[in-house]
């Protein structure tokens, strides 16, 4: 999981105020008449389709955002909404501070080119072109020399761990090595912000779980300000700083993965979230208590550690362990009844808590 604690910018990289995508012939009109306020049932009566509804956030630099929702909950029209690929019925993007919506059609294509960088859930290479000739493709289109595109394709290649593979075409490649091109393709651009729409549910299990490893390393080393779109909670729990959870056009919460498992906003955040083994989400520091006089174990475990890496050490001990910080610092206790809690909840086996 990433790192949840950044300060906010003075501007952030994307913000979105109040913005709505209502689908239909009279949507403007609706718009109009609802004073802001969209009633998704009544919208439906009047034969509109409600994609995103008053939908209010910030991305700040660096920061990986997650949307989430089941398929219709607008979570991809929220994206195309913010890369202009779908026009917005109301409300205002900013990129950088620009006006997204007040921008020309010329201006939109250039901040495309230098500044997003997008993958999507079809990988979309061009069958006849090398894995070289589709990652230096957009640099051409941009008007680099073919020897600089070449170069810049290459170190890309090494990026994503499919160096020897340059004179491949897409067909002799697997899934996970196709998903790898087009990551690759759209890294190669230098974007400032990483536009991501279900980029791995085409893929088997295994080849997801070693795309999202990929993924984690890539992002640890370029800090991209990412929207990641999917489905998938666990996948949103592992990867995101922060998590915004749609239903119908709208924003349920957006919150860090913790708080999103801790402290649901709804009973639709908590029903999405109920099943998600929350030993893989939850850090030490998350269920840490106060520092205390008791005895304490001589072992420590770091505050940014996984429960589900330390659950099997803390239930071996018979004291509180401590919680250290990155100086070594004791910051606060973990203890065996709440390891126990997080891994089994109301079903504590009988004689484990002592």
């Amino acid at each position: 999981m990433a790192q949840t604690d950044r300060a906010p910018s003075s501007q952030p990289v994307i913000k979105c105020e109040a913005v709505y995508k209502i689908f239909g012939d009279n949507a403007a009109t609706m718009m109009r008449s609802s004073g802001g306020v969209v009633e998704t049932a009544a919208f439906q009566a009047a034969g509109c389709i409600v994609g995103v509804n008053k939908a209010t956030f910030e991305v700040q630099k660096g920061e990986l955002l997650i949307v989430m929702g089941l398929s219709g909950s607008g979570k991809s029209t929220l994206l195309r909404c913010i890369s202009r690929l779908t026009e917005p019925t109301a409300g205002k993007i900013f990129i950088d501070g620009e006006d997204l919506t007040a921008m020309s059609g010329k201006q939109l294509v250039e901040l495309r080119r230098n500044k997003m960088g997008m993958v999507f859930q079809s990988f979309a290479l061009l069958p006849h072109k090398t894995v070289l000739e589709n990652i230096a493709f957009p640099l051409l289109i941009k008007g680099q020399s073919t020897a600089a595109a070449i170069k810049r394709a290459m170190e890309m290649m090494e990026l994503v761990s499919l160096k020897g593979r340059e004179n491949y075409y897409p067909r002799q490649l697997s899934g996970g090595q196709q998903q790898r091109v087009g990551i690759a393709r759209s890294l190669a651009v230098e974007p400032d912000i990483w536009l991501l729409d279900e980029p791995f549910s085409a893929l088997d299990p295994l080849i997801r779980k070693e795309m999202q490893d990929e993924f984690l390393r890539l992002q640890g080393l370029l800090q991209k300000t990412i929207l990641f779109v999917t489905h998938d909670s666990e996948e949103a729990l592992r990867l995101a700083d922060r998590i915004a959870i749609m239903k119908d056009g709208v924003i349920e919460q957006l919150d860090t993965p913790a708080n999103i498992v801790l402290h649901p906003a709804t009973d639709y955040v908590a029903k999405f979230t109920r099943d998600v083994p929350r030993e893989k989400v939850l850090s030490c520091a998350n269920l840490m208590e106060p520092l205390s006089a008791d005895p304490v174990s001589a072992m420590t475990v770091h505050k940014d550690a996984l429960i589900a890496t330390v659950a099997e050490a803390v239930l071996s001990e018979g004291n509180p362990v401590q919680v250290v910080d990155d100086a070594g610092r004791p910051v606060g206790l973990l203890n065996r009844k709440t390891v126990l809690h997080v891994l089994f909840g109301a079903r504590v086996p009988q004689g484990l808590v002592g």
